[in-house]
């Protein structure tokens, strides 16, 4: 095992890197822009180096300043997170180059699984199921629409590079094609430099469910269950869940075995996971396959009782697998739900600005248990521009679905979160929404819902308006517990009373339907 790691990454990511690795005896270094001088992972670490300016193209995404900062720390590995370099087979390449580990598959599985159409290709050959489709390398446009008009309207268009929902349209009838094409190619060219693009049926009922598989140097492969990912907007995870609710014994170990089909067609090492979209009937198809730790990684951890950072860094030592596929079992049920500082009032617009509250319910950090909190921000941060505004991962655990639903509703109504705006009012209305609470799970489940989930502003109530009021005469000092007291004398009480006439205030509020008067 190596005694020294680079966290090629900020915020919670790395954050939870940090500490499963501290307890396993390895020395961290942190990596840190101009805008994260003072950021919870820099602390997290025992030595932090600072890589460039505020931007990820000036820093996190600077595969020489990490490549630097490595070679100057001693470290032996470097752990990409997720996000910026991590499915970058160049970086990964650059790692192995200056005899550097790279906590992450091989790079021709990267690069393997870097395009959407490739992969698809090689799918094929693997046996894995594939959306019907065509996934090759021509991509004039009236060929494309013939390619569409035999798959079948409505078809989904998507970069071929892409991720994240952008480059992609769907497309209902003959006479959008062209349109939406030349929009999805223009988009996949903006975003990921590469407009190629590849043509699918589209499902109109699908749940996104993915595979989460671990392989070693030894030739050992497992899996350890699915995570059901279908509650999303914009084609972006909102809610995730393991395991999926409904999943037979039998379509869990087909999909499962597909899984792991598909990580053994590229040779595959460490942590990975094979997305499916699946059909109400029980038929699935590959979708693409993350060479990285997912985002949603806790609620496996949390049904497996393991610790998958734990396994990546052992399997990157070239340790074998710590457990065979017939010693992993489920255990309960967990939801995860992403906390970010934005408004779904307005189309989820990003909301910057300083973290004046933030407090959470009881909990662990990065470790099994009924409510887990991973994070990267602290009370008085400050959400920049600069990243994904992302402020913690919500975990629950629980005996069965329901318990952890309901365990996720009070934990949600436990936050404390003042400065920006955030998504937990709207996170509280989804795990109440009759739709969720029943498993009735698709990814158009936020649009189904949305006269439940986005219901029309109202005026503050009057108890609001009192309550945001004592709050402020409470900070001026007019509403304090004890300040008749003569501790100064009584003419320097700030406590409101006149030896004769009246005293009166007035409080201009406000709230997201305009000034209140109080």
């Amino acid at each position: 095992m190596f005694n020294t790691l680079l966290i090629a990454n900020r915020g919670e990511i790395a954050c939870r890197i940090a500490a499963t690795a501290r307890r396993m005896g390895i020395r961290t270094v942190a990596v840190y822009s101009d805008a994260d001088a003072n950021a919870r992972h820099v602390q997290a670490c025992d030595r932090a180096v600072h890589i460039g300016g505020p931007e990820p193209a000036a820093s996190y995404l600077r595969a020489d300043a990490i490549l630097e900062a490595a070679r100057r720390t001693g470290a032996q590995a470097i752990h990409p997170g997720y996000g910026f370099l991590s499915e970058n087979a160049d970086f990964a390449r650059a790692c192995a180059a200056a005899g550097l580990t790279f906590v992450g598959p091989p790079v021709d599985a990267i690069a393997a699984m870097g395009s959407k159409s490739a992969a698809k290709t090689l799918m094929s050959g693997a046996d894995v199921p594939l959306v019907p489709g065509y996934h090759g390398e021509r991509q004039e446009a009236d060929f494309l629409q013939e390619q569409a008009r035999a798959i079948g309207y409505p078809v989904l268009i998507k970069a071929s590079a892409g991720g994240g929902g952008k480059g992609m349209r769907i497309v209902h009838a003959d006479a959008e094609f062209q349109a939406a094409l030349a929009s999805c190619q223009r988009e996949a060219a903006s975003s990921f430099g590469n407009a190629q693009v590849l043509i699918e049926r589209y499902l109109t009922k699908p749940r996104h469910i993915e595979i989460q598989v671990f392989a070693d140097t030894h030739g050992q492969c497992v899996h350890l269950f699915e995570r059901d990912c279908s509650v999303q907007r914009r084609h972006q995870k909102v809610i995730e869940e393991a395991p999926a609710p409904g999943m037979t014994p039998d379509r869990r170990e087909a999909m499962g075995r597909a899984a792991v089909a598909a990580a053994q067609a590229v040779g595959y090492v460490g942590a990975g996971t094979v997305e499916f979209i699946a059909e109400p009937d029980g038929r699935f198809y590959f979708m693409e396959m993350n060479t990285r730790l997912q985002v949603e990684h806790p609620v496996t951890e949390a049904i497996t009782g393991q610790d998958l950072v734990e396994w990546q860094l052992r399997v990157a030592a070239g340790q074998p697998l710590p457990l065979r596929q017939d010693q992993l079992h489920i255990q309960g049920h967990a939801l995860e739900a992403r906390i970010y500082a934005e408004n779904p009032d307005k189309d989820f617009l990003p909301s910057i600005g300083r973290l004046d509250a933030l407090q959470w319910p009881p909990h662990v950090v990065f470790q099994t248990g009924p409510v887990r909190v991973d994070g990267g921000v602290r009370e008085g941060d400050t959400i920049s521009p600069h990243y994904d505004p992302m402020i913690a991962k919500l975990i629950v655990h629980g005996q069965d679905r329901e318990q952890a639903r309901q365990r996720m509703l009070r934990a949600l109504g436990a936050v404390r979160c003042t400065g920006v705006h955030t998504n937990i009012a709207f996170l509280g209305r989804l795990m109440d929404d009759p739709a969720f609470a029943t498993a009735d799970l698709d990814t158009g489940l936020i649009e189904r819902e949305h006269d439940r989930l986005f219901p029309a502003p109202r005026d503050s109530e009057d108890t609001t308006l009192a309550l945001a009021a004592a709050t402020l005469l409470h900070h001026d000092g007019l509403a304090r517990p004890g300040a008749t007291a003569m501790t100064g004398g009584p003419w320097s009480q700030a406590d409101g009373w006149r030896i004769g006439g009246h005293y009166a205030r007035t409080l201009t509020l406000k709230d997201d339907r305009g000034e209140r008067t109080v």
